[in-house]
């Protein structure tokens, strides 16, 4: 098939900025990390200009990789051993489950009949339910990917909004704000995202600053409650859905659910896999097995008890290829971290913040630390690679201990919401297709902005009145 003209500009956008970097030496880098950087930055580029599907452009760059030793034959694979791959991968494994069977659309039913008076209340509604969920699920993907996912997903169906054409009648602002309501409650408490327990041991180890399950709560519940009734309004207003009222979708699902009848066996087996499920993953600290195993549990037991059929998997086709183009990206972010790239950013920042006020140091910190994260696939890799440094840059600068440590620790996982790859499950609720990259990207930059004005600016005054600093 012959490659049309905007097609060939579109590929020309996404290899000059890497070629300039690949063949051109940069100060402090050395070749491999000059290479790989150069990789990234096309791959990152190409999936907003979309020359071609993303499969397709991350699977260029992973081959390229491996063909110009940017990375280790060894690790060029090493993505598809990550567990949160696995976990996302699951994850749409129980989307497929819960809309196969009807619960999906029963839940959907239910809170449309509740909730049924506007999009807007509709959408609420899924913020709601995931920070409900937040303190008992210490998962981002497992919550979004298996519960907010499939309710919003199912409530687009019953308003008659599918990808495509049909996806600006609320399908796409329901996807849109059931993502960012998930990151947001991925704040809100310290078992509410993986990587917030290993933040509060680095804060302990870096700077002896203990943050408690509660003090991180007192932290975060006055910010994490702006930003939850501020973020569903503004991405009403920047990106309204066709549907305002939905009245007819009250009358709707009380119709449907007298239609559905009472719950059938395979919704009430599923029902209990996932509650299974979610006690497995509320419990993992004391029984030590992995949430990707846990899902995979799940999804093993959905297998042998006819809820899913093999043909099922097979057919899960946004399954594959999340796990096609989300195990590379995760790849490289990682060699990213182990080549010492993101080490080299982060000192030739530090270096130039001698003699400020400790204030300015704090926020210019804080605000790389935040967009950094364009760089990364993963909430606990950033945590893991950057928390430290920027914790101990922030002490170094004169910060109050605590004020040096909350900022970093909420905006860790905030953060997640500015790509489509930023946290596990971004490409879950990106996969479903109904918002496309640049309308992501777009409203992603917008809330980054709404969030730091409040977390970092709101945030700080709450923490001085409740006496944290």
């Amino acid at each position: 098939m012959a490659i049309d003209r905007f097609t060939f500009l579109r590929w020309g956008a996404v290899l000059l900025p890497g070629a300039l970097l690949y063949f051109f030496p940069v100060p402090g880098f050395d070749a491999g990390q000059r290479h790989l950087l150069a990789i990234f930055l096309a791959t990152i580029v190409a999936l907003v200009a979309r020359p071609a599907p993303m499969g397709v452009s991350v699977l260029l760059a992973m081959t390229l990789a491996a063909l110009t030793h940017a990375v280790p034959a060894a690790r060029v694979l090493s993505g598809f051993a990550n567990q949160i791959v696995w976990l996302i991968f699951a994850a749409f494994l129980f989307s497929r489950a819960i809309l196969a069977t009807g619960l999906g659309m029963r839940v959907a039913y239910l809170l449309i009949r509740r909730f049924g008076s506007s999009s807007l209340r509709l959408g609420y509604s899924a913020v709601a339910s995931g920070a409900l969920l937040a303190p008992f699920v210490p998962s981002d993907t497992a919550r979004g990917g298996s519960v907010v996912y499939p309710v919003t997903r199912s409530l687009a169906q019953a308003c008659g909004s599918e990808p495509g054409p049909t996806a600006g009648r609320i399908g796409s602002f329901l996807m849109l704000v059931g993502f960012h309501g998930n990151y947001i409650a991925s704040a809100v408490f310290l078992t509410s995202m993986a990587a917030n327990p290993l933040i509060a041991d680095f804060a302990w180890k870096t700077g002896h600053v203990r943050i408690t399950w509660l003090g991180w709560l007192a932290g975060s519940c006055v910010p994490a409650a702006l930003s939850m009734v501020l973020v569903p309004y503004l991405i009403y207003r920047w990106h309204p859905p066709e549907i305002r009222y939905t009245e007819a979708a009250r009358a709707l699902a009380v119709e449907r659910l007298r239609e559905m009848g009472p719950m059938s066996a395979r919704e009430r087996g599923l029902v209990a896999i996932l509650a299974a499920v979610m006690a497995g993953w509320v419990t993992s600290p004391w029984h030590g097995v992995p949430n990707a195993f846990v899902a995979l549990t799940g999804v093993s037991a959905q297998l042998i008890f006819g809820i899913l059929t093999w043909e099922d998997l097979l057919g899960e086709t946004r399954a594959w290829d999340a796990l096609m183009w989300f195990a590379p990206l995760i790849m490289m972010a990682d060699e990213l971290n182990s080549s010492g790239v993101v080490k080299l950013v982060s000192q030739g920042l530090f270096s130039r913040m001698a003699g400020w006020p400790w204030g300015a140091a704090l926020a210019a910190l804080a605000l790389v630390y935040f967009y950094v994260h364009y760089l990364f696939a993963s909430m606990t890799a950033h945590v893991t690679a950057l928390y430290p440094a920027f914790f101990a840059a922030a002490l170094a600068a004169g910060a109050p201990p605590m004020m040096a440590a909350l900022p970093l620790a909420y905006l860790s996982s905030l953060n997640a919401g500015m790509t489509h790859y930023g946290t596990g499950s971004a490409p879950i609720f990106f996969g479903a297709g109904y918002v496309p990259p640049g309308t992501w990207w777009k409203i992603g930059f917008r809330i980054s902005l709404v969030n730091a004005a409040i977390w970092l600016g709101i945030g700080p005054l709450w923490w001085k009145a409740i006496g944290l600093w």
